[in-house]
């Protein structure tokens, strides 16, 4: 390929991952606002992708089988959290995750089962927080805001600032800088979408805390695959790679708010006690 052709082909990709962005927040958002059957198929997709993603990394003995089992376990999670009972949800996926690791083989045994526990603890935390007795939808619109504000800030951060790398050996291409913009701007854009009588320091301290473990979730994916030496955990979204990629910070976010959630209000209104101390 000539020098001249590059930015052409650059230019091919920009429009299949516009319009993909714009469909995926689309649907995102408005599964988000319609809740229920809607909202749990939408992230029940998400996770069975996750899953099938997961296992194709790892390889193995017995993929197919490994990704029905992880299937169904996806599956049975999230009807049972949708329907107030997402310890039931656990053990599946617990039990899905032994299963497959033993079908993949002592090679890739921990990988396998690994991948079932990520994929099920995104269906679990998302529909818990928004089956919410109080506040379901803005628990996920507040997660959005946080891990969307803080993906785009840090980019644009790391590329304008520059400066140190932060951990170099993972990805190669974040930066201090950008991660300390994105955590900053994650934090606002959370705050700004707490709903009103919310406690400001404590939502603040809150979203920062979702905001950099985003991060954290991001540099965790990119270990894995820089593991099994991957570009991208597939090519199902084009212009954007794989729904891992996507959603890799936007998983350590969920999962650390619907344990606090869980913590301070149980069963109840956990998206509610995210809010108001």
């Amino acid at each position: 390929m000539t020098d001249a052709a590059k930015p052409v082909a650059k230019k091919s990709d920009l429009g299949p991952r516009v319009a993909s962005g714009i469909v995926m927040i689309a649907a995102a958002l408005g599964t988000a606002w319609a809740g229920g059957h809607w909202f749990v198929a939408f992230w029940l997709a998400a996770g069975v992708a996750m899953h099938w993603e997961w296992q194709r990394l790892v390889g193995g003995e017995r993929q197919t089988a490994r990704f029905v089992v992880g299937a169904g376990a996806m599956a049975a999670a999230a009807a049972s959290t949708f329907n107030t009972a997402p310890e039931i949800g656990v053990l599946a996926a617990l039990a899905a995750a032994a299963i497959c690791g033993a079908l993949a083989g002592p090679a890739s045994r921990w990988w396998a089962a690994s991948g079932v526990l990520y994929a099920a603890a995104l269906v679990i935390s998302v529909i818990f927080l928004r089956e919410s007795v109080i506040g379901g939808f803005v628990a996920i619109l507040w997660l959005f805001a946080t891990v969307w504000g803080t993906d785009i800030m840090a980019y644009f951060g790391g590329r304008t600032i520059g400066g140190p790398k932060l951990w170099p050996r993972v990805s190669p291409s974040k930066t201090w800088s950008g991660f300390l913009t994105g955590v900053t701007c994650g934090a606002l854009a959370g705050l700004a979408v707490a709903p009103a009588g919310s406690s400001i320091l404590y939502v603040l301290i809150l979203t920062a805390v979702a905001a950099a473990l985003s991060q954290g979730g991001d540099l965790f994916e990119s270990s894995i695959k820089r593991h099994f030496g991957v570009k991208d955990s597939s090519h199902l979204i084009p212009g954007h790679g794989g729904v891992m990629d996507r959603l890799d910070g936007f998983i350590a976010a969920a999962v650390f708010a619907a344990l606090v959630g869980f913590v301070r209000a149980g069963y109840g209104s956990p998206a509610q006690a995210l809010f108001h101390w």
